[in-house]
């Protein structure tokens, strides 16, 4: 199994070094080409329509669309969520429309407002830590969407099928319990 790391913008360097404490290979994309023998995908955070600007120039959006039909795994981290949700809002923008959620970007407010808080989560016993960058809100989520864990209300991570995303950043901490989920779901389908 090969992971690939969108690495356009934002901290994919982060996510690169969780999977090689985990022990597994993985690649950073910024073409189509580098697609090529991957099982799932990591999009991180960044500012998502500078992602979609780029991932457009590049040939990027339909090739995601095309591994999501072949059956590639999608892991997205707040702006990574922004691109795979169904609608976004705040201000309204493209994406690939991959999961049943709408949200709102930078929900939480600006930069200042950003925060780390612990939350409970289906995926362990243990509250998980969660670091908030001017995350976006997740307003509603789908009937097939999978709610993982929550935050004031709001779903923070979520789950449909092969694609798993989370409002904050995992990657920014020491617990492996987020992306140990989305080896699983890669490996497994579920």
């Amino acid at each position: 199994m090969k992971i690939g790391i969108l690495a356009i913008q934002g901290d994919y360097e982060a996510h690169a070094r969780v999977l090689d404490r985990l022990g597994v290979a993985h690649q950073f994309v910024c073409s189509p080409g580098d697609l090529s023998g991957l099982s799932g995908i990591i999009l991180p955070g960044g500012e998502s329509s500078t992602h979609l600007k780029i991932m457009t120039e590049e040939g990027l959006f339909g090739a995601l669309k095309k591994f999501a039909a072949d059956g590639g795994s999608f892991f997205g981290t707040c702006a990574g969520a922004i691109l795979l949700a169904r609608e976004v809002h705040g201000p309204a923008q493209a994406s690939l429309a991959l999961l049943d959620i709408a949200v709102l970007r930078n929900g939480y407010g600006r930069q200042l407002a950003s925060d780390v808080h612990l939350g409970s989560t289906s995926l362990r016993k243990e509250p998980l830590e969660m670091v908030f960058i001017r995350a976006p809100i997740i307003e509603s989520a789908g009937k097939g969407v999978e709610v993982l864990a929550e935050d004031a209300g709001h779903p923070v991570l979520v789950r449909q099928g092969r694609i798993l995303a989370a409002t904050f950043h995992p990657e920014l901490t020491d617990d492996t319990t987020v992306h140990e989920h989305f080896l699983k779901l890669t490996r497994n389908g579920s």
